[in-house]
């Protein structure tokens, strides 16, 4: 076998494969390029999904004719630095693009025409058809750059073959101009599809944190916005920002997490590693937050040269990055107190249904007001039964609700909530839920400053078990002590429990070993139970904290509000479920009518 070189059209064709793998990926490419350029306007058109056209214009600095023409050929970039050996740079990598590659890939595989014009300069135009270059030549046209693709992979008829429907195709590009939008604020984008306009972003304006924040929710949504908390920080020349969801506001997959590297959106497991970390006290496993992060890090510390299509990165020190933003993600979500997100309430009130049809108004409430004033109801009025709300008679009336975020108590429903009065509405509170975020956050503490206080059992409690999960727990006791729970074997099977948790208090013992012994089953052997701290003091904590069914006085009820507000994370419970919902009452007055 003869070894030969490959002809020009081939080698492109092959880049065109690396680099431009489906409409979405071109359209990357140029608003890269326009944004490389300075561009603080791009407007992007397709039809068809990218198939029939791809048209990005900008404001860019535009180029000349040398430039237009240098711009086709494989390899000539404008973007990669030279070192001081006068060497190319790929150690300090600031631009979006640095390889050259793009636009003779797309040229080799479409029928692409550039027009260009510098500031103060003569329009250009640059054909380029399945490889075959035309001009440049003179042309009309504003400052910057138009290029447009038609019939995108005509050239290589089997690529069309792998790809997806029209309106995938669209859905994929809208994503791309999505995350180069969110990473620049500063920069206004349009994307029409036909005659659709799918996005209509303007340049956002005025202090950077603020401009960031309208970009992201306006791409993310107006709730991530309102529920969003802003994150910071820096640590050996590494800054990082952007913003991140309360952990009540939630979703059930992870395509709302953004990661920006020097302002290139990057797809990467550190982020999802980081996140879970953070977050992991707050949200069961199957939920997952929003959020949108920046770093800024020195080029030299990463690599983004990993993939043509610069989609991975690698950090030289992908520990500190990591620790970088769990600590960051962290401090965040500890800044945000007891808060809880706006959609739990708008979720509660959207659960409330109209009792009585309005035509009925009147005489329900003349049956009220009758009740009311013990006198005689209307015929037809029936005996009630047992109130399910319990009226609080001897709460403080001293304690004036404006004095407190989660109010005064005033009642307790069904045994389970708890509901205060606030300053401009009410809130009601699921004891349970609140009593085990306090409990597991006071273990937390104490593990962390003194230890974990231990109760001894007046008469030791004896667990039956399986042998496999009697043998899981044994082999914990040491570390298990550490939390406050000694254990010792009592037979093969059997699990004798001396001390618990002084936090806990009068707590189902078995259950909680039992629970245990379940949380055990699915940890790495290897793995401490420091490390995995959120499994296990969350389930000491659900064992101990206040049960529904359990019925408190106002002052109990006043003081789980109170240490609410003082506790970090205490507007959800260990697995995401918010603790509490606030109901203004302005929107209970709409309820009933009232506005």
């Amino acid at each position: 076998m003869t070894i030969r070189r490959l002809t020009e059209g081939t080698v492109n064709r092959i880049a065109a494969g690396e680099v431009i793998e489906r409409p979405a990926s071109a359209v990357k490419e140029l608003v890269e390029n326009s944004l490389d350029a300075g561009a603080t306007q791009i407007d992007i058109h397709v039809q068809d999904g990218g198939r029939s056209l791809i048209a990005v214009s900008d404001n860019g600095c535009g180029m000349n004719a040398e430039e237009i023409t240098l711009a086709v050929e494989r390899h000539a970039t404008s973007k990669l630095p030279i070192d001081e050996n006068g060497e190319d740079d790929l150690l300090h990598i600031s631009s979006m693009g640095f390889r050259g590659e793009a636009l003779p890939s797309i040229g080799a595989v479409s029928r692409l025409s550039i027009t260009s014009r510098e500031h103060g300069g003569e329009p250009m135009c640059m054909l380029v058809t399945a490889g075959v270059v035309r001009g440049p030549e003179p042309a009309s046209g504003t400052d910057g750059t138009r290029v447009e693709i038609r019939d995108l992979f005509f050239a290589t008829p089997a690529r069309l073959k792998f790809l997806k429907s029209e309106r995938a195709e669209t859905t994929a590009v809208s994503e791309i101009v999505k995350r180069l939008a969110m990473a620049n604020a500063d920069v206004g984008f349009t994307l029409r599809s036909g005659t659709r306009q799918l996005l209509n972003l303007p340049r956002e304006t005025g202090d950077f944190f603020d401009a960031r924040l309208k970009r992201l929710a306006a791409i993310m949504g107006r709730e991530f916005g309102e529920n969003s908390l802003r994150v910071e920080a820096q640590r050996e020349g590494i800054k990082l920002s952007g913003y991140a969801a309360l952990p009540t506001y939630n979703r059930s997959n992870a395509q709302m997490q953004f990661l920006f590297v020097n302002g290139r959106p990057v797809r990467d497991r550190l982020i999802i590693g980081a996140v879970r970390g953070a977050y992991a006290d707050f949200l069961a496993r199957d939920r997952h937050p929003s959020v949108a992060l920046f770093l800024e890090i020195d080029p030299a510390e990463v690599d983004v040269n990993v993939h043509p299509a610069k989609a991975e990165v690698r950090f030289r020190d992908a520990g500190l990055v990591r620790g970088l933003l769990v600590s960051a993600l962290r401090h965040a979500l500890a800044e945000a107190g007891h808060r809880a997100s706006t959609t739990v309430s708008g979720a509660a009130l959207g659960s409330f249904r109209p009792a009585v049809a309005p035509g009925h108004y009147q005489q329900d409430y003349t049956r009220s007001y009758a009740v009311e004033r013990n006198q005689p109801a209307t015929e037809g009025l029936s005996g009630f039964s047992e109130p399910t709300v319990r009226a609080e008679q001897d709460y403080d009336q001293s304690l004036p609700a404006a004095d407190y975020p989660l109010g005064v108590a005033r009642a307790q429903l069904h045994e389970t909530y708890v509901v205060a009065q606030t300053d401009d509405g009410i809130v009601i509170v699921d004891q349970h839920a609140a009593h085990e975020r306090l409990v597991y956050e006071r273990m937390k503490k104490a593990l962390g400053e003194t230890g974990v206080a231990r109760q001894g059992l007046l008469i030791p409690e004896i667990v039956e078990l399986d042998e496999p999960t009697a043998h899981r727990l044994i082999a914990r006791a040491e570390e298990l002590a550490a939390l406050g729970l000694t254990i010792e074997s009592f037979g093969p099977a059997t699990v004798l429990v001396r001390e618990v948790p002084a936090l806990l208090g009068d707590s189902d013992i078995k259950g909680l070993i039992k629970d245990l012994g379940d949380d055990l089953a699915e940890l790495d052997e290897t793995i401490a139970l420091k490390e995995r701290l959120e499994d296990i003091c969350s389930t000491m904590a659900c064992h101990g904290s206040v049960r529904a069914g359990r019925r408190l006085v106002a002052a109990e009820m006043d003081a789980l509000l109170r240490e609410m507000e003082a506790t970090p994370h205490s507007g959800q419970c260990n697995h995401g479920r918010p603790t509490y919902v606030e109901l203004k009452l302005a929107d209970i007055e709409r309820l009933f009518g009232r506005r």
